[in-house]
């Protein structure tokens, strides 16, 4: 396709392409854009001859795109923040795109969904796609715009911003705890086998190596809900059992040291208007928010 005759890119095929980028398969950029298949075909089909380049490859899984394509992408970003910045007027409320958030379960249901969904209230352009996985996304191949992680990070050309620091604690339904704190032995919830590995599982191996694990759940959400039904005590972050008046703190040996969590995004990305204002939400969000988190 190199060797093709290059054209003036429209802009409406670069709206198209941005979609088809962000949301990774045909049927979900036309619904984001409400047009057919054969529209985002098209138009793809026109910016790649208008280019002379391939920017997209199709696989089993969706699209996928191509170095040229990760370029262009870019590029096109820019492009888009430029073309909201003329067409706000200085309203921020005309913001408009998509901005997609992964984060650990945990996370992102006992705390981010509900002020993330905060924002689409406020801008109603602003459409907001939170994915909730252990598995940490790729910022480079624009898996996602925004990934909030425990730890510091490991990525290349990125900007961290610490977001929290998350202390944990024991938490019960209130007869469970009494019993506990009177002297009967502890009876604990815990992560299932697929999750073993994350490191609240692994502490919890080592401190109560012989305690019984009554029930087994993939998140801390989930654990929370089982500690609710008094299934057992369940070790949990602050800013879940503290929201919870169902749940009340257990005082049991130790518990783990606070971990740190931070808010990723791509360098590139650091003057999308959509980006900035979900990432500074989040960061006043937080630091309104302390009491729930501190040790």
């Amino acid at each position: 396709m190199a060797d093709r005759k290059r054209t003036e890119p429209d802009w409406q095929d670069i709206r198209i392409f941005l979609a088809l980028g962000r949301y990774g398969s045909l049927s979900a950029a036309a619904r984001a854009l409400s047009v057919n298949h054969a529209t985002i075909a098209r138009r793809l089909h026109a910016l790649e001859a208008a280019m002379g380049e391939k920017l997209v490859d199709r696989r089993p899984e969706g699209y996928a795109l191509t170095l040229a394509g990760s370029r262009a992408l870019s590029v096109a970003g820019d492009m888009e923040a430029a073309v909201q910045t003329l067409g706000r007027g200085g309203t921020d409320n005309m913001l408009r795109g998509l901005v997609r958030v992964n984060a650990p379960p945990g996370l992102a249901q006992g705390y981010l969904i509900g002020r993330l969904a905060e924002l689409s209230m406020r801008y109603p352009g602003l459409d907001i796609d939170v994915a909730t996985d252990f598995r940490s996304v790729s910022l480079e191949r624009h898996e996602t715009d925004i990934a909030v992680r425990v730890g510091r990070p490991q990525d290349g050309d990125i900007l961290a911003r610490l977001l929290m620091k998350i202390g944990y604690g024991f938490y019960g339904a209130p007869k469970l705890c009494r019993d506990v704190e009177a002297g009967a032995p502890p009876v604990l919830i815990g992560f299932n086998e697929m999750n073993a590995y994350v490191p609240e599982a692994l502490w919890m191996g080592r401190q109560f190596p012989r305690t019984r694990v009554s029930f087994r759940a993939s998140d801390q959400f989930a654990q929370a809900t089982a500690a609710k039904a008094g299934a057992g005590i369940a070790l949990l972050p602050h800013y879940i059992g503290r929201r919870d008046p169902k749940l009340r703190p257990c005082a049991l040996e130790s518990v783990p040291p606070a971990r740190e969590v931070w808010l990723l995004t791509r360098r590139e990305d650091r003057k999308s208007p959509v980006i900035g204002l979900v990432v500074q939400h989040l960061l006043k969000a937080v630091a309104a928010d302390h009491a729930l988190f501190e040790a």
